[in-house]
C-alpha cells in the first residue's frame, strides 16, 4: 500500500478535471466567481462519446466521482499510453459495484450503500472510486451514451502530477454477464488476460431465477499461468465474499444480512422475500485483494460456480472485474447489446 502519511510534504502537484474544469488547468475554474454555478455538468447525446479527460503524463488518477445519469447505457472506457484498444470498458453502474442500476431501493427501502477500501456508492447515487491509475505518458476517459436519449453526467476526476515507478501496473476492468448463467456450467468473471500483473477483485451482483433457496454453494476457482487446473480455489460463494451459512440465511435469523468491509462484502438485498409475491430477489457483493494479492507472470483466469443445495442453478450474474497488468494488453471482451443488459 502507497504511505498514507498525509501531512508529509509529497513532490506533485494536484488537478481535478470536471465540467466546470474540463482540463484540469491551474485556475481554470469557473469564472463566475463567489457561489455561481456555471457548468456543473455535461449533456451527452443519444450515441455521442465524450472525451471526459485527456492527461499528458507521467501522473495518477486518484479519484474518480460521477452522478446524474448512473445506468448501464454510459459506457465508462480509459485509455492508456495512446493504445487503439481501451483497458477498461464497462458500463458505469458495473463499474461502481451497482449493476441493478434500476433499483433505487433496498429490501428496507433505503438506497442501497456500498462502503469499501476502494468503492463508495453514497444516498442518492453518488459513484466514488479510489482505484490509483498510473501511467507515465497519457491518459483519455471517454463516455459513451448508448440510450436513445440525451443524458446529463455530473463527474470529478482527480489526481496528481508525479513521477511514477519503472515497476508500476495499468489499471484495467472488464464487463461480463450470463442471463442467466448456463445451468451446469461455471460463470467467467475473467478471461484471456496475459501479460504480467495483479488481480484486484471483482464485484457480482447475482438475480435469482426459480426459487429463493441457498444460491451460494458455488465455489470460486482461479487459474495462473497457464493451469489446467486453479491454483485458488475457495469453497461457497459467500465463503469467498467473507460471509459464511448463507450470509445468515442458513442459521439463526434465517434472513440474509448485509456487510461492508473494507475488502468485502454483501452490500446489498433487492427485493422482499418475506413477501409471498415477490420481485426478484437480487444481491449486490464485493471481494478486493488488496491485503491478498494475487500474482500472475504470462496469463489469468476466474470462473465462479452458480449452485445450490440440490445442485446446479440458472440465476443471472452480473460481474466487473478489476486488475492491473503490464502493456500491451489482451482486447478485452465485446459488450452485449444495451438492451441485453437490462435486468428483468
Amino acid at each position: 500500500m502507497e504511505n498514507m502519511e498525509y501531512w508529509r510534504w509529497q513532490e506533485r502537484r494536484s488537478f481535478v478535471i470536471s465540467a466546470e474544469n474540463p482540463t484540469g488547468a491551474k485556475a481554470g475554474g469557473g469564472r463566475g466567481g463567489d457561489c455561481t454555478k456555471l457548468h456543473p455538468t455535461v449533456t451527452i447525446e443519444s450515441g455521442q462519446i465524450t472525451t471526459l479527460a485527456d492527461i499528458e503524463g507521467p501522473a495518477m488518477i486518484r479519484h474518480i466521482w460521477m452522478t446524474g445519469y448512473i445506468g448501464h447505457s454510459f459506457i465508462l472506457r480509459i485509455y492508456w499510453e495512446n493504445e487503439e484498444d481501451p483497458s477498461v470498458e464497462c458500463p458505469i453502474s458495473a463499474f461502481f459495484g451497482d449493476a441493478y442500476d434500476e433499483d433505487f431501493a433496498d429490501r428496507d427501502g433505503k438506497y442501497p450503500v456500498l462502503n469499501s477500501a476502494l468503492l463508495l456508492i453514497a444516498p442518492g447515487r453518488g459513484y466514488n472510486a479510489y482505484f490509483h491509475m498510473p501511467f507515465r505518458r497519457h491518459c483519455r476517459i471517454t463516455m459513451e451514451n448508448r440510450s436513445q436519449e440525451a443524458k446529463d453526467l455530473y463527474y470529478s476526476i482527480s489526481g496528481s502530477y508525479e513521477e511514477i515507478p519503472d515497476d508500476a501496473l495499468y489499471f484495467h476492468a472488464c464487463y461480463r454477464q450470463e442471463h442467466p448463467v448456463q445451468k451446469g456450467r461455471s460463470y467467467t468473471v475473467v478471461d484471456g488476460i496475459t501479460g504480467k500483473g495483479q488481480f484486484l477483485g471483482l464485484t457480482l451482483a447475482a438475480g435469482m431465477n426459480g426459487n429463493n433457496t441457498c444460491w451460494v454453494e458455488g465455489e470460486a476457482r482461479m487459474y495462473i499461468d497457464n493451469d489446467r487446473y486453479p491454483s485458488m480455489h475457495y469453497t461457497g460463494t459467500e465463503d469467498y465474499f467473507g460471509g459464511a451459512y448463507g450470509f445468515g440465511n442458513d442459521i439463526c435469523q434465517k434472513e440474509y444480512q448485509t456487510f461492508c468491509g473494507l475488502y468485502t462484502g454483501l452490500y446489498a438485498v433487492l427485493g422482499d422475500q418475506r413477501q409471498q409475491y415477490r420481485q426478484q430477489q437480487r444481491f449486490l457483493l464485493y471481494h478486493f485483494h488488496l491485503p491478498d494479492p494475487i500474482t500472475f507472470r504470462e496469463n489469468f483466469r476466474m470462473t465462479l460456480d452458480n449452485l445450490g443445495w440440490t445442485g446446479p442453478r440458472y440465476d443471472d450474474y452480473t460481474s466487473a472485474a478489476y486488475w492491473y497488468q503490464t502493456l500491451p494488453h489482451a482486447r478485452l471482451t465485446p459488450l452485449p447489446a444495451d438492451e441485453d443488459m437490462i435486468m428483468k
